[in-house]
């Protein structure tokens, strides 16, 4: 507390607050810290904050929930998997258990998160949401501002990624309907659902996968497909469909290795049209890299589709009491309603910041691998659209342009 109140009375940031202090108040409203300030404890906030401290460099994390990775804790269904393979989800300078398997569990994912946390002494602090951020240019510091304390910092890493809020549709008649409408977010296991109905609004891997848990459930789910899309084989050759991508594109150039791809899936998984699930005209790694859509990996879905035990419908036209009309006129009774659409980036609505993010969609301007710094200390990590493989490349980098700063101060 001493080093806090010597500031308070030289530093200009925190000078104004002196008029409206009383000798009751112990708690400063304002507190300048020396450490790099990340908001956000999921796996990319925990990647950064260790990546500092592997170089030397402290840092307080901020986190609006009561844990690390609220999102893997709380806003995800029972069944997820790591979609790829373990090597290429963990977080830097600390490999996954030998023992797990190749694609972990949701709760294999969480333990390894907690043991991360541990092994690196990281302790956020929970229950801090950060309501707004800007740069103070006349002291050159962050303003880092919660709902009870305003921060002043250095250096600021937005680590809050690219699933910080729902998305919801907007879909004619969607508040009419009289079933529930539950976002993938809220959605556990498909027992509720026993022999009804679900419609589920979305095609990427969630929704490819909650169609396939509803039907283990005994439900009767039908997928929205609104665009065209890539479904590959989660593995090609006895290996991991991304692995094989990644080696074959050490050697060979995209315009080669997505029509070897597709021409593999094509043998594997056949001609997926005739099943209302149309390819792209750009390649699945060529789509990821202009777009960042990510292409969807079949963990069994495609059976269920083929099998007629998932019936596939084109894009909403407009919801009613109890039916869903479609764009190609045809009319369906459905008893609920799952929202697979997926989350966005919320950082436009506190950074105060218009050079490294975009106030658009939330993501850094600069596609990668050169959106991770902007101006003033501020970072981004987690924002690459490349999963957790990017947060880890995006992590080191910070850490390593930050650590020469520090040792100078």
């Amino acid at each position: 507390m001493e080093e806090v109140e010597f500031k308070r009375v030289h530093d200009p940031c925190l000078q104004s607050d002196m008029t409206t202090s009383t000798s009751t108040d112990t708690t400063p409203r304002r507190v300048r810290v020396r450490e790099p300030i990340i908001v956000g404890a999921g796996p990319s906030g925990l990647a950064a904050a260790a990546c500092l401290k592997n170089q030397g460099v402290p840092a307080m994390i901020l986190e609006r929930a009561n844990c690390i990775a609220s999102l893997w804790q709380f806003r995800t269904y029972d069944r997820l998997r790591l979609h790829l393979p373990k090597q290429f989800c963990q977080l830097p300078l600390m490999p996954f258990p030998v023992d797990f398997p190749t694609y972990p569990t949701k709760d294999q994912f969480l333990s390894y998160l907690e043991s991360y946390a541990k092994n690196f002494d990281l302790k956020p602090v929970f229950n801090t949401t950060v309501v707004s951020v800007e740069f103070d240019g006349l002291c050159g510091l962050w303003r880092v501002k919660t709902k009870s304390i305003e921060y002043l910092c250095q250096w600021l890493i937005v680590a809050t990624g690219e699933n910080a809020e729902e998305v919801v549709p907007r879909l004619e008649g969607l508040n009419e309907f009289n079933g529930p409408i539950v976002h993938t977010s809220s959605y556990k296991r498909g027992e509720c659902f026993h022999h009804k109905s679900v419609l589920v609004v979305g095609c990427g891997n969630s929704g490819m996968e909650v169609c396939l848990d509803l039907c283990n459930y005994n439900a009767f789910p039908s997928l929205v497909v609104r665009d065209s899309l890539h479904v590959l084989p989660q593995e090609m050759f006895w290996m991991s469909t991304f692995g094989l991508s990644i080696w074959l594109l050490k050697w060979l150039p995209i315009r080669i290795v997505d029509p070897f791809l597709l021409f593999v899936s094509r043998i594997m998984i056949g001609d997926t049209s005739h099943l209302g699930l149309n390819r792209p005209k750009l390649g699945p790694l060529e789509l990821k890299s202009i777009y960042g859509k990510t292409p969807v990996l079949d963990v069994g879905t495609l059976a269920k589709i083929r099998s007629g035990d998932i019936k596939v419908f084109p894009k909403i036209k407009k919801v009613a009491c109890h039916n869903v009309e479609f764009v190609d006129g045809r009319i369906e009774k459905f008893d609920a309603i799952i929202l697979a659409t997926g989350y966005r980036s919320n950082v436009p609505t506190w950074l105060k910041d218009t050079n490294l993010f975009s106030e658009k969609d939330g993501y850094p301007k600069k596609k990668f691998p050169n959106g991770w710094k902007g101006d003033h200390g501020l970072y981004a990590v987690g924002f690459t659209k490349r999963g957790l493989l990017g947060t880890s490349i995006e992590a080191t980098k910070v850490a390593e342009d930050i650590a020469p700063q520090w040792k100078l101060i």
